[in-house]
């Protein structure tokens, strides 16, 4: 596939679809297996943006591992190379991911699968910024946390004593971008589907 930024990198970040281990917040209003088919939706919806925009080669980085068969049918259908994410927090998680794609690539963005506010542009963005010489580049989101972060230069500390998962973990990752004097490009503000509300937002939005 021919990309426009051949020497950048897009990391996605996944869990298997395993009943009662995904979108677990969204239940009880929706069942378990429903909980699951909107992560398989989400999922889905995230990878057909990153490879139609054919921005730079793409990599699903699994967990628990790449073993599940739902990762194999990603892979044939995206045609996508898959790792197994590391055991750890989530900053150790995304150390490791980074660390890897940046003994290939020059730029590296990370994203989850949890955001449908994502567009072309911002992702682009995001690139462009990391190719002219932002340090960093963030996606911020509306609860505080961010869904997208990218680098040029492994910056260790950015993924060190952040309290994931609350809504500090933006302002924590700036202060400590602030601390080490490094340059930073936002996208504009996302949000993404963690519970029920933000889930009915994601219906409402495109209408379904």
């Amino acid at each position: 596939m021919s990309c426009r930024y051949p020497n950048a990198l897009i990391i996605v970040f996944c869990k298997a679809p395993i009943v009662h281990h995904v979108k677990t917040r969204l239940m009880p209003y929706l069942t378990a297996q429903q909980a699951v088919d909107a992560h398989v939706e989400l999922t889905e919806r995230t990878l057909d943006l990153v490879t139609s925009s054919q921005l730079a080669p793409i990599q699903l980085w699994c967990s628990p591992d790449t073993q599940h068969t739902y990762f194999e049918q990603c892979a044939k259908k995206y045609k996508l190379d898959l790792y197994q994410q590391c055991e750890g927090d989530l900053g150790t998680k995304m150390h490791d991911a980074i660390c890897s794609g940046l003994k290939h690539a020059q730029q590296v963005i990370l994203v989850g699968t949890d955001c449908p506010s994502f567009v072309y542009s911002d992702l682009e963005q995001a690139i462009q910024a990391l190719v002219e010489g932002d340090d960093v580049a963030l996606g911020p989101a509306e609860d505080g946390g961010y869904v997208l972060i990218g680098m040029s230069k492994l910056y260790q500390q950015l993924f060190q004593d952040i309290a994931w998962g609350s809504d500090l973990v933006l302002s924590q990752t700036k202060c400590k971008i602030k601390e080490l004097k490094l340059s930073h490009f936002e996208t504009r503000s996302q949000w993404d589907v963690d519970n029920f509300k933000d889930w009915r937002r994601y219906l409402q939005v495109n209408d379904i």
